[in-house]
């Protein structure tokens, strides 16, 4: 095709863990999204250009998941709890670079399923499934300085530091600086 682009949509991704399933949102997510990007300490960090940012959950899971599904750039997943069949956080995808075959990989959990490696074990699961059945070669995960627990979850998903990326994002409403973390297909060896 002369003068077209083809736009590739993003890979369905369904990826279970011992402890959870990440597969793509549905409507009835909604509920359990509102209130994992409701809390506080998740609004904290969010990367939202203004402080009054909010994130609709049926939007989220509906129209938003879809148009950037469609248009290449990413996609939204549920990480739901094996045990009880309950979404206890969002994964998503963005940034995607067809050509570099890329991808940014960001994550949230609701209050209570913290500090139990869920966000970990489901990092290091998408990504492994990215690379390995999707043909990825590089997953990136961004993290706002101050974000222990973020830097915790690259490191233990199994990312590697690869320095500081000045003024590269928001964080409600404020520019930050962003660490960049990243797996890679040779880390699979």
């Amino acid at each position: 095709m002369i003068g077209q682009v083809a736009i590739r949509r993003f890979p369905e991704l369904t990826v279970s863990t011992p402890r959870l399933e990440v597969r793509r949102h549905v409507p009835a997510d909604a509920g359990a999204v509102d209130e994992v990007f409701a809390d506080r300490q998740t609004q904290r960090w969010l990367p939202l250009a203004e402080p009054a940012g909010r994130i609709e959950g049926r939007s989220w899971c509906t129209d938003l998941a879809r148009q950037r599904r469609d248009s290449g750039d990413g996609d939204h997943f549920a990480l739901v709890r094996r045990e009880d069949g309950r979404v206890v956080g969002c994964l998503w995808t963005r940034r995607t670079d067809w050509g570099a075959r890329s991808t940014e990989v960001s994550y949230a959990l609701a209050p209570d399923a913290r500090g139990f490696g869920l966000a970990a074990e489901a990092v290091d699961a998408a990504a492994v499934a990215l690379l390995l059945e999707h043909g990825f070669q590089r997953v990136e995960l961004r993290v706002a300085p101050g974000n222990v627990a973020s830097r915790r979850v690259a490191e233990k998903a199994g990312f590697s530091y690869e320095g500081l990326l000045r003024n590269a994002g928001f964080v409600r409403g404020a520019r930050v600086d962003l660490e960049l973390w990243s797996f890679v297909a040779a880390d699979l060896h």
